[in-house]
C-alpha cells in the first residue's frame, strides 16, 4: 500500500524591502536641489526694483553655489535652468500684460537657457581653486551672450540693474555693468565658500589655506566698491542747466492708448503750456530746454500740419527747445522711432532715430514664418521700424544732450557712445503705457540710475505715463512723478564732460571676464581629463 505525501507550501523568500518612508526620503532628496535652485532664482528676482532689497542677490548666489558645487555639467545645466526660470518668470511677467502669457513664458524659457549654460559651466569649474571667481565669470559670460543674441539680444535682468540702491553701485563707474555684476555674483559665491570653510574648520579644528582665499572673495569686491566711490561726483564741471521733463499721460492704459495718438500729443502740449504759465507766474524757473517722452507725438509732425502747429505752439510758449518723441514715416516711406529737436524759432532742427529697436514690439523677426503660425500677432505690428545709424546727441541751448530711447537704456553700447560723442547729460525718453502699472517701469528706472553712475552724468527719464525722473550723477533720484498722472519736473542739474574708467574702457572689462570664463572652463576640463587618465578610466 503506497502513501502519497502532501508537499508542504513554503512561504516565498523575499529580499529585504525598503520601507516606504525611506523611498519617500530618497525622492525628497532628489527633488531638494531642483526646488532650492528655483527658489534661489526667486530670491534673486526679489532683489530687483521696486523693492530696495539689493542685498538679497548675495544669498541667492550663495545658495546657487551650494546647489552647483561638485555637480556634473548635466546636473549644472538643469539646475541652472531652474534657477533662471525662478528668476526670469516673475521678473518678466510684465511682457505678457497686454498680449497674454505666450510671449512672457516663451521669452523667460529662452533667456533661462543662457543661465542654464552658465550653470553647466559653473558646475565644471566648481572643483578649481578659487572656484567662486571662475563661477562669477561664467555668469557674466552668459549675460554677455544674452545681451547680443538672439535678435540683437535682451540684457534685461542683468544683475547690475538690481543694484541701484546697493553698496556695490560705484563699481559701475569702474568697469560698467559687467564689473558691477561680477562683484555681486563673486561676493555671493564667496559667502557660501566662507560658510563651507567655517563648517570644515569646526569639524576638523584646523585652518585650511582655502579659508583665506574664500574670505578674500568677499572682502575684495566690498573694498573695491568703497574705493570706487571716488569716481562718483556731482560736481558741475561744465556749469549747470535747468531742464524740464514733461509727462503728459495717456488717455487709457495698455495697447489701446495707440488708438488715440492725437490725444497723447495734445496731453503733452497741454502740460507744456501749463508749465509755461507757471514760469510766467514765477512759480517755476525758466527751463533751458524741455524733454518729452518717446511716442509723445505718434502723429508725424513732418507730414501732419496740425501736429506741427501744436508742437510749435508749445515750443514758443515755453520759450525753449523741445526734444519731441515722434513716429516718423511709414505707409510707403521708412518708419522711424525718432526724437526731434524742435526750436521755438526754427522748428525741427535735428533728429535722432532709435537704433536698438525692440524685436516683436517694433519689428517682427522672421515675419513670414511667425505670420504662418501666429497671424494675429504679426498684425499687431503691421509695419517694421527701421534702425538709426548715428549716436543720439542734440545741442540744446548750448548743452550737449545724449539720447538713448527707452529699450536702449538696457544696452551698454547705446548709452556709452552718446557720452563718447560728447554728451554732458543723458536723456532716456520712454513709453511704458503698454505695460500698465507693472514693475517694468521701476526696473527701467533702475537701469538709468546705474547708467548715471557708470558715466557720471545726470540722467533724465521723461515717460509718457510715468515714472518720469531726474537722476543725479551719483544715481540718486532727486525728482520723480507718480504713474498715470500729468506732471512736469524742473531741475537745475550739473553738466559734466570728464569720462569715467567705465566710459573709457567700454567693452574691455566684459571681454576680459569672458576670456577668464573660457580659460577657467578649459583648465577645469583639462584637469578632469588628466584625472581620468591617471586613474585608468
Amino acid at each position: 500500500m503506497s502513501t502519497t505525501e502532501t508537499p508542504t507550501t513554503e512561504p516565498e523568500q523575499l529580499g529585504p524591502q525598503p520601507a516606504a518612508p525611506s523611498r519617500l526620503r530618497g525622492l525628497l532628496n532628489r527633488l531638494a536641489r531642483p526646488a532650492v535652485a528655483a527658489l534661489a532664482g526667486v530670491l534673486l528676482y526679489l532683489s530687483f526694483p521696486p523693492r530696495p532689497l539689493w542685498w538679497l542677490a548675495l544669498p541667492a548666489f550663495a545658495v546657487l553655489g551650494w546647489v552647483l558645487r561638485g555637480r556634473g555639467w548635466k546636473a549644472g545645466l538643469g539646475l541652472g535652468y531652474l534657477f533662471g526660470l525662478g528668476f526670469l518668470l516673475p521678473l518678466l511677467v510684465w511682457t505678457g500684460v497686454e498680449v497674454g502669457p505666450g510671449p512672457w513664458l516663451g521669452l523667460a524659457a529662452i533667456e533661462a537657457l543662457f543661465i542654464g549654460a552658465a550653470g553647466a559651466g559653473m558646475a565644471v569649474v566648481s572643483r578649481l581653486p578659487l572656484w567662486p571667481v571662475w563661477s562669477a565669470t561664467m555668469w557674466i559670460a552668459a549675460e554677455a551672450a544674452r545681451a547680443r543674441a538672439p535678435f540683437g539680444g535682451f540684457p534685461w535682468g542683468k544683475v547690475a540693474f538690481g543694484q541701484a540702491d546697493g553698496t556695490f553701485l560705484p563699481l559701475a563707474a569702474l568697469g560698467g555693468t559687467p564689473v558691477l555684476g561680477f562683484a555681486v555674483v563673486l561676493c555671493g559665491f564667496g559667502l557660501y565658500e566662507c560658510v563651507r570653510q567655517a563648517l570644515r574648520l569646526r569639524s576638523t579644528g584646523s585652518v585650511r589655506k582655502g579659508a583665506a582665499a574664500a574670505l578674500l572673495t568677499v572682502v575684495v569686491p566690498v573694498a573695491a566698491s568703497f574705493g570706487a566711490r571716488g569716481l562718483v561726483s556731482d560736481s558741475a564741471e561744465d556749469g549747470t542747466a535747468t531742464v524740464a521733463v514733461i509727462q503728459g499721460n495717456v488717455p487709457r492704459l495698455g495697447l489701446d492708448f495707440n488708438s488715440q495718438r492725437r490725444a497723447v500729443l495734445d496731453y503733452h502740449v497741454r502740460e507744456t503750456l501749463r508749465l509755461a504759465d507757471q514760469v510766467r507766474a514765477g512759480k517755476e524757473p525758466q527751463p533751458d530746454f524741455v524733454l518729452w517722452p518717446e511716442n509723445s507725438s505718434d502723429v508725424d509732425p513732418f507730414a501732419d500740419d496740425d501736429a506741427r502747429a501744436v508742437i510749435d505752439q508749445a515750443a514758443k510758449a515755453i520759450g525753449a527747445p523741445i526734444s519731441v518723441g515722434a513716429v516718423v514715416g511709414g505707409y510707403g516711406t521708412k518708419l522711424y522711432n525718432e526724437q526731434v529737436q524742435w526750436d521755438p524759432k526754427l522748428g525741427p532742427v535735428a533728429t535722432y532715430d532709435k537704433r536698438q529697436i525692440q524685436p516683436f514690439g517694433e519689428y517682427i523677426p522672421l515675419r513670414g514664418l511667425i505670420g504662418t503660425f501666429a497671424p494675429g500677432y504679426t498684425s499687431m505690428v503691421r509695419e517694421d521700424f527701421n534702425r538709426g545709424t548715428k549716436p543720439g546727441l542734440f545741442t540744446m541751448a548750448g548743452t550737449k544732450v545724449g539720447i538713448a530711447t527707452c529699450y536702449e537704456a538696457a544696452f551698454d553700447w547705446a548709452v556709452r557712445d552718446t557720452v563718447t560723442a560728447g554728451a554732458q547729460l543723458i536723456s532716456v525718453p520712454s513709453n511704458n503705457a503698454t505695460f500698465d502699472r507693472s514693475e517694468m517701469t521701476y526696473q527701467q528706472l533702475a537701469m538709468s540710475r546705474v547708467r548715471a553712475v557708470e558715466h557720471s552724468r545726470t540722467v533724465t527719464v521723461p515717460v509718457t505715463s510715468g515714472v518720469s525722473a531726474v537722476i543725479m550723477p551719483d544715481g540718486k533720484v532727486v525728482q520723480k512723478t507718480a504713474m498715470f498722472t500729468p506732471a512736469s519736473l524742473v531741475a537745475k542739474v550739473p553738466l559734466r564732460s570728464s569720462q569715467t574708467p567705465a566710459t573709457k574702457l567700454g567693452t574691455l572689462p566684459e571681454w576680459a571676464l569672458v576670456a577668464a570664463a573660457a580659460a577657467g572652463l578649459a583648465w577645469a576640463i583639462t584637469r578632469s581629463v588628466r584625472g581620468r587618465r591617471g586613474t585608468g578610466n
